[in-house]
């Protein structure tokens, strides 16, 4: 999960996070936060596959932002 410059949280999947970052911070990565550049890294979890990566994702994404942020506070 990324946070972008104007607070608002990004949630992906990738199996080479370095790369993606990287990605992310030249703006070629996301439409969405190729827009709210600077971005950093806020929280990561590793899934054993794809499958499951994309099924963590989704439940991510239904979190309100209370929930997404009170997650974020757990891992700092």
């Amino acid at each position: 999960m990324l946070r972008c410059r104007d607070g608002s949280l990004y949630t992906g999947i990738t199996n080479d996070l370095p790369r993606r970052l990287v990605r992310h911070r030249a703006g070629t990565a996301s439409a969405y936060t190729r827009a709210r550049r600077p971005v950093r890294l806020v929280f990561q979890e590793r899934q054993p596959d794809r499958s499951a990566a994309l099924r963590r994702e989704a439940a991510l994404r239904r979190l309100s932002r209370v929930e997404k942020l009170a997650l974020v506070r757990s891992v700092t």
